[in-house]
């Protein structure tokens, strides 16, 4: 069902966009209307679809695991290159981000939305707001590591450690509170 909801996003907006470019001084809204509702049911289907998924409870309790276990991993491994940040050459900084890192991010960000089924927007956000933060500032560690500026990457490195710490024990807050 989801991939019929994608293909009439993608057929009513092309189609919509071909009658919107037919006539430079007129659209043709008999046409153009029914093509733009045809791609907003298939965001509806695609959004029902993926909601019922994210609330199946196995796949909750999947994805409250795998979201605890990338925020463990991320937390020590940020922690780990924090500890190392001397001895790991400023350019090869971001090697080690790409590495260490990119599993856990995306482990974690696709299991994300669960912490809202499971726990409201409140906790999503509270967990959200440090773990974005952290985000962040590994996207900036990387930045200086490609530029070369080692002071940046000392300050950003400890501030992300900081922030996907801080986001680990809110989790394990919500966790513990259940």
């Amino acid at each position: 069902m989801k991939k019929i909801g994608f293909i009439l996003i993608v057929l009513g907006s092309l189609a919509a966009s071909y009658a919107a470019v037919q006539d430079t001084r007129e659209i043709s809204w008999k046409i153009f209307v029914p093509l733009v509702v045809l791609a907003a049911l298939g965001v509806v289907i695609v959004r029902s679809q993926t909601k019922a998924a994210a609330e199946h409870a196995d796949t909750v309790q999947s994805n409250i695991d795998d979201i605890e276990r990338s925020l463990s991993s991320l937390a020590a491994k940020v922690t780990q290159l924090n500890r190392e940040k001397e001895t790991i050459n400023t350019y090869d900084m971001r090697h080690k981000i790409d590495e260490m890192l990119l599993d856990d991010l995306d482990t974690f960000t696709e299991a994300r939305e669960t912490i809202s089924v499971r726990y409201g927007l409140n906790a999503y956000a509270d967990v959200m707001s440090h773990f974005a933060a952290g985000e962040r500032y590994l996207n900036r560690v990387w930045s200086c590591s490609a530029d070369g500026y080692i002071d940046e990457v000392n300050i950003y490195i400890a501030k992300a450690e900081f922030q996907f710490n801080s986001t680990l024990k809110q989790f394990q807050a919500l966790r513990t509170s259940e």
